[in-house]
């Protein structure tokens, strides 16, 4: 039995859209070799071009033939020629990279390092056979090189030491290993227009990278989209500065790895496109681990420059006057609860995207939803922050016994009924001067 490495130029055969169509490669055209091609022997497929590698194994199930190929992929009618019968075995979700075989001395005389552009098939050793292939048991398992399990914490400084990368940025590819480091960090973040979100199903949608005007896939926005492309592992990270936490190694939703959505700039800006990655989990055992309800309470800075509220803001509040207001009004809240002995919480990772949280001398928590108030926007401002505070309690219950729930606002609402309305399902309605009805 004989091994075979088969290449493909993407500017002359769309493999990706070949499979994206949800076709079955069931053979593939060889120049060379043709009558030494059997059933039995096994394959490793070579995509070419920038981000070369290995991308899939399996083993042929005839001899060669000679015919017509189906054109629908090819960029140019190639004329008939011979093509050998296969089943892919495996597609890899991370391709082995060039590079990765070209440092392992076994692959020195390998043709397809040597001689890229000759037909396939290129006949592998069985040296070079069993390099390929332990790069591929690395590829479809766990990274030897990688000593974290989810929840370890390490400091950021130390984790760039060893694994490399840039120590400022929310994505960071690393140059010394293959894999990028991703930091979510709600407190520090949402000042940004980062408003990344843990989902029902496990998965996760994180915000890429650029704090002003429309955000674009490049640099770390595409070092995370070609992840799988280069080889690269997904690693997240829960903080953004000092010791952060890791939340293990995941990939993009093969069926839509991102979406493009809206989200003010840094300081509260006008809207502007924001890319959100959907994230899954690369092992099923693999989720953010059970931590403690929010994080020491940050806050956020109440200078910020006024733009137009417009219409299709994600959070009116969010925007413009509302948000100084809305900051104002947190960050005063904040400091009397740890002014009365209480422990003021921002939302953690993990977390709903809560205002303001805090706990107890008995660990009783209580979240809080924060809403400025115009004349004209009260009744909406108000509906808003229910239905948000409501959302939080429920999905806290699941982790802390007794939660509760206060919706403060910027002054008493002019219609009485709105503090029925929420005593009615529970919640607290309070502004300042009423601080002993949330804290009493």
């Amino acid at each position: 039995m004989s091994t075979w490495l088969l290449s493909c130029n993407p500017k002359k055969f769309d493999l990706e859209g070949h499979r994206r169509a949800g076709n079955v490669l069931s053979s593939w055209t060889v120049v060379r070799y043709v009558n030494e091609v059997a059933a039995g022997d096994q394959f490793v497929l070579w995509v070419a071009g920038r981000n070369a590698g290995v991308v899939a194994y399996g083993h042929f199930t005839g001899a060669a033939e000679y015919g017509q190929p189906d054109l629908s992929y090819w960029a140019e009618d190639p004329g008939p020629r011979h093509y050998v019968p296969l089943v892919v075995d495996k597609w890899l979700d991370l391709r082995v990279p060039k590079q990765q075989l070209v440092d392992d001395p076994r692959m020195s005389d390998a043709t397809i390092l040597r001689q890229p552009f000759a037909g396939s098939p290129h006949r592998l050793t069985d040296d070079e056979w069993q390099a390929v292939r332990e790069a591929i048991e690395v590829s479809e398992g766990t990274d030897p090189e990688w000593q974290l399990t989810p929840g370890d914490e390490i400091r950021r400084v130390d984790l760039h030491a060893k694994y490399g990368g840039s120590t400022q940025n929310g994505i960071s590819p690393c140059g010394d290993s293959n894999n990028i480091l991703i930091f979510t960090a709600p407190s520090s973040g949402h000042q940004h227009g980062y408003y990344d979100t843990w989902n029902e199903d496990g998965t996760f949608h994180y915000t890429g990278e650029g704090q002003t005007g429309d955000q674009k896939m490049t640099r770390g926005n595409k070092a995370i989209l070609e992840h799988a492309q280069t080889g690269k592992r997904l690693r997240l990270f829960d903080g953004a500065r000092g010791t952060v936490r890791y939340l293990g190694e995941w990939t993009l939703d093969q069926d839509q790895p991102y979406t493009e959505g809206e989200a003010p700039a840094t300081g509260g800006g006008e809207l502007r496109k924001v890319i959100r990655f959907h994230m899954v989990p690369v092992q099923t055992t693999i989720t953010a681990p059970e931590v403690e309800i929010g994080t020491d309470y940050v806050a956020p800075d109440e200078t910020v420059a006024p733009v137009p509220v417009t219409p299709s803001a994600p959070d009116p509040d969010l925007m413009g006057r509302n948000l100084s207001t809305h900051r104002r009004l947190q960050n005063l809240l904040a400091a009397e609860a740890q002014q009365r002995g209480y422990v003021a919480l921002s939302p953690d990772v993990s977390d709903p995207d809560f205002d303001l949280a805090w706990r107890d001398t008995a660990g009783r928590l209580t979240v809080c939803e924060v809403k400025s108030l115009t004349p004209a926007n009260e009744a909406r401002q108000l509906r808003a922050g229910l239905g948000q505070v409501l959302d939080y309690q429920d999905q806290l219950r699941e982790r802390a016994p007794q939660v509760s729930a206060v919706l403060w606002v910027e002054r008493e609402p002019s219609e009485p009924r709105w503090v029925d309305l929420c005593q009615r399902v529970g919640v607290t309605l309070a502004w300042p001067g009423e601080e002993e009805s949330v804290f009493g």
